[in-house]
Order: structure tokens, then sequence, then C-alpha cells
């Protein structure tokens, strides 16, 4: 197992240069092969980043920004739902959608069917104490965020149309 106790002065502060240059774990994992001729695993890079406390510059992803067709004066009148909800579903899906069951499952007082905007399908419910959970049909499936978000207003929709 390698340690950061192996590096001399000069060959850490190299480290803080490369990572200072905007280095991430795996570059410097080669320079130290490159350069130093320390053949080190990917997890002892990660625990010598540890060790020498390496701050690694992230690497911001560039914010898509995706124009709904809407009106110019209804615009200003949009909730954040709403927009989100019209907003084209990626990649050609369809949007979320979710149906009421005729008869609650047990232990529910609702409960119903969704589909996601990547067509993953899953059952919901709301259980007798009001907490609602989701059980997507491909296990370890975790919807995104914003299919989340789609799947509460849709949701409170569907049940404010029952009351």
């Amino acid at each position: 197992m390698f340690s950061a106790s192996q590096l001399t002065e000069e060959q850490k502060e190299t480290i803080y240069g490369w990572v200072a240059e905007g280095a991430q774990m795996s570059d410097v994992q080669k320079h130290l092969k490159e350069e130093f001729d320390l053949s080190v695993t990917y997890m002892d890079t990660r625990f010598l980043s540890l060790d020498l406390d390496l701050q690694f510059i992230k690497e911001e992803e560039p914010e898509l920004e995706i124009e709904a067709e809407i009106p110019s004066g209804e615009k200003e009148s949009l909730t954040p739902q709403e927009e989100v909800a019209r907003m084209p579903p990626p990649g050609g899906f369809q949007p979320v959608t979710v149906s009421l069951d005729q008869l609650a499952r047990q232990g529910a007082m609702v409960s119903g069917k969704v589909t996601f905007a990547d067509g993953e399908n899953g059952t919901w419910m709301i259980d007798q104490e009001g907490r609602p959970s989701v059980d997507p049909d491909t296990v370890g499936y975790q919807p995104s965020q914003e299919d989340l978000a789609v799947f509460q207003e849709e949701l409170r929709k569907l049940l404010d149309s029952q009351a």
C-alpha cells in the first residue's frame, strides 16, 4: 500500500501544482507513474489525495437551456412546475404519467401506477399515515429529480380531481 510519507517534499509540491492546474484524480495517478515511476492504484491515489488534502477543481457542467414554446404573454404567469410540465420531453420520451387504482392496495389509502419520462414504470401509494412511496418495477431504478417533481405535481392534480 502506498502512503504520502513515501513522497519527498518536492514531489508533494509537484502534486499540489498538478491539482492547481486542474488535474483530476486519474491525472494524478498517471503523472505519478510517468514522472516519478510510481505505480499506484486508483484507491491508493484516493488515499493519497486525502492524506495531502488535495482540493480538486470540479469541472462545471454546462447548463442546457431548453426554451419551451410558450406565448410571450403567458410566460410570466407560469409556476416552475407548470414550466417543467410544458417542456418537451427529453430524447423524445413521453412525459410522466400517473394513474389511480380503482381499489387501493393493501395498507394504502390510495395507490396507482406511474410511468416516468424514460419509460420506466412503477407503482405508487400513500399509506394510512399519509406517507407517499414509489416502488419502481426495475430493481434499483431511481427516477430523476425532474421526473419526481413532475410526478408529484401530476399526482396532486389527479388526487385533487378525485376530491
